[in-house]
């Protein structure tokens, strides 16, 4: 989120752990590309952040010392989805200096759904609510700068499929933290709806109609009107809890 160079998702300081896990799996082959890139972006963020409160004294640490990893290689990266990098993820923030907030969101179990838009876009979204009544609404959070929103705000509609344990890789893409050569919609099966594609094996779909949207926190606040269901069978949710993805207890 610029000028502040706040993540949306999660308000720490970009590029955050999220962040800098995608940055190493799409850079894992060139690291003077990675380093060429966050290069850029620093000289970038301290014209902005001068503007505001003053150059800050880290930003070559936050941009570029990270990723030259140790003895001058990049770090290693498991490709699977979800995996952390060693056994251990040397960009987490300590567990005491975590804010409050943020350790209470992470004990709270949200499912995991898949929002998209004509275009086509679409963000992996783990803030949906459905509110039944007439009419029946959906809510979600989603981040402001994202090309879904774009899409969205232009088309005045989009659809939302619950992704289950199969889509861990395909949830992974749509957020921004596993490589999508081609395209994020290149791979996989899709079936068109007027409201976007959604995954022909995620069991179900809603079209929305956009109603309104505000800032909410970090994000974006969009409020919107269910006007179609599709559900073709009984599939089991994917949950995101403390970070990581998890299957249903059977």
């Amino acid at each position: 989120m610029r000028p502040l160079w706040r993540c949306r998702g999660c308000g720490a300081p970009w590029p955050c752990q999220p962040a800098r896990l995608a940055l190493l799996a799409e850079y894992r082959d060139d690291r003077t590309a990675l380093l060429f890139y966050l290069g850029t972006l620093m000289a970038e963020a301290g014209d902005q952040l001068a503007r505001l409160n003053g150059r800050p004294a880290d930003l070559h640490a936050r941009f570029v010392g990270w990723a030259r990893g140790r003895g001058g290689t990049m770090f290693h990266v498991n490709h699977e989805p979800g995996a952390e990098i060693h056994h251990t993820d040397p960009f987490a923030v300590p567990t005491g200096q975590r804010s409050p907030v943020r350790r209470l969101r992470g004990r709270l179990a949200a499912p995991v759904t898949l929002w998209t838009a004509p275009g086509p876009a679409g963000l992996t979204v783990s803030s949906t609510l459905v509110a039944e009544g007439e009419p029946d609404r959906l809510l979600g959070l989603i981040d402001p700068e994202s090309d879904l929103w774009a899409a969205v705000e232009e088309a005045g509609r989009f659809a939302v499929a619950p992704l289950g344990p199969p889509h861990r890789q395909l949830a992974d893409r749509f957020a921004g933290l596993f490589p999508a050569p081609g395209g994020l919609f290149a791979t996989g099966s899709w079936t068109d709806t007027p409201y976007g594609p959604v995954p022909s094996d995620a069991g179900g779909w809603a079209g929305c109609r956009l109603d309104t949207a505000r800032e909410y926190g970090w994000g974006l606040l969009v409020e919107a009107t269910i006007e179609a269901v599709d559900l073709t069978e009984d599939t089991s949710p994917l949950l995101h809890y403390r970070g990581r993805y998890h299957d249903l207890p059977g």
